[in-house]
């Protein structure tokens, strides 16, 4: 039998909360995270608002001179870390309990792009010897997964994935498969992101991706709405604590959920647009049911990967179809980045805790914004407010530039036993 893999622990940053609490009270209030930049000046810009963190504090986990060191994107990993380790009881006297088994699978799609933006300005205008020393390493994408090993002192398997926005379901897929092998009893894993930045903005920009909706932000991110002109960028960072079923247990630990099946495919089409049928979609939630030993029927929710890009939502809806054919009717679709923004590598693992909060809680999240449905998605995207329903497994998309496919599914505690 394969080794059963639960969740015992969550922690969140994001643009509408910086605990899950906050966060969760936000996403069922229908609370958009869109406002007028203010990490840099956008006045030059065709989009001049994104979905930032706001009010975030680090607290205590690094001292202040070392978090200077580092980017926004390991310093929301490492609170997100700190949160969820909490969550799962796993500190004691702020240590955690059996280092050398738990493993940190955690990644970043686009990592310290402010810091090159700083560092190459340097270089330009003083000459390499002025580059600072810490330059590579506050930028590579595995520093957030490096330095939760390094804070956290935890020995186990240690790697960041990387594949765009689909790079934090990637990394509890992997993180999965590492309890199963029995290469760790306990994976820290999910991604965080911190990419609002001229660069990021302004490339994203350059291709059309972005919404342009600078009068109106907090209604800009529509996704499957018939005037969705592109997404919203967003930030934050979302942290699971995957264990052993067993492990978990034996410690008495408080389960939220379980992963009972992970799917992941390549398009192998295009570099940036999805598949026009959704064929990797496909692909990656049939791979994850049939990992799950479940049928389409037995799913209840998907908290869609639904960017709000006209092609995007329309390929998704088309391979949703696909899959799950009559029951079709019967799902509930949604997608959170109508509050939260696309919050890039940290996107898979955000959605990941929407979808088990609506598990916990026996509520739908909504798609806020949808004024007008598009005909090309034609699916229950429960609109604009929140919807009490019972569900006992969902499933979580996040697909990636280069055709990168990830679908993850999570039961009720306790449906498997």
């Amino acid at each position: 039998m394969k080794k059963r893999v639960v969740v015992t622990g969550m922690g969140i940053v994001s643009p509408v909360g910086n605990d899950v609490p906050a966060f969760w009270e936000s996403i069922t209030a229908g609370k958009s995270g869109a406002a007028p930049i203010t990490l840099f000046d956008p006045a030059d810009f065709s989009t001049r608002f994104a979905c930032e963190v706001k009010n975030f504090e680090l607290g205590d986990i690094l001292d202040p001179k070392d978090a200077r060191r580092f980017q926004r994107f390991v310093l929301f990993g490492l609170s997100a870390t700190q949160q969820a380790l909490e969550d799962a009881k796993l500190l004691k006297n702020g240590e955690v309990l059996d280092k050398e088994n738990v493993g940190v699978i955690v990644g970043s799609g686009i990592g310290g792009i402010q810091i090159f933006e700083e560092q190459t300005k340097i270089f330009i205008e003083r000459g390499p010897r002025r580059i600072s020393p810490f330059f590579v390493p506050m930028m590579i994408s595995d520093i957030v997964a490096g330095q939760i090993s390094i804070t956290y002192e935890l020995s186990g398997p240690n790697f960041a994935v990387v594949s765009a926005c689909a790079t934090a379901g990637h990394a509890l897929h992997v993180a999965k498969r590492l309890i199963q092998s029995g290469e760790a009893d306990v994976v820290v894993s999910g991604g965080s992101e911190g990419a609002i930045s001229h660069l990021s903005v302004g490339g994203f920009g350059s291709m059309k991706a972005l919404s342009t909706r600078n009068d109106d932000p907090a209604h800009a991110s529509r996704p499957f709405d018939k005037d969705r002109d592109g997404f919203v960028i967003g930030e934050g960072a979302g942290i699971l604590i995957l264990e052993e079923y067993e492990h978990a247990k034996a410690r008495g630990a408080t389960i939220h959920a379980e992963l009972i099946g992970v799917g992941a495919s390549g398009d192998a089409y295009h570099i940036t647009a999805p598949h026009v049928d959704g064929a990797g979609a496909i692909r990656a939630m049939k791979a994850a049911m049939k990992d799950a030993e479940i049928s389409v029927s037995d799913v209840g929710y998907i908290n869609a990967h639904g960017t709000a890009t006209p092609p995007g939502d329309a390929a998704e809806s088309r391979a949703i179809h696909a899959t799950f054919r009559e029951h079709t009717k019967n799902l509930a679709v949604s997608s959170t980045k109508s509050m939260t923004g696309h919050c890039l590598g940290a996107a898979g693992s955000v959605e990941a805790i929407v979808s088990i909060l609506a598990l916990k809680n026996n509520i739908l999240p909504p798609t806020i914004n949808l004024d007008n449905l598009d005909p090309e998605c034609d699916l229950f995207v429960v609109p604009n407010k929140k919807v009490e329903r019972k569900i006992d497994i969902v499933m979580s998309n996040a697909f990636g530039f280069g055709g990168h496919n990830s679908s993850l599914i999570f039961a009720r505690h306790g449906l498997k036993d």
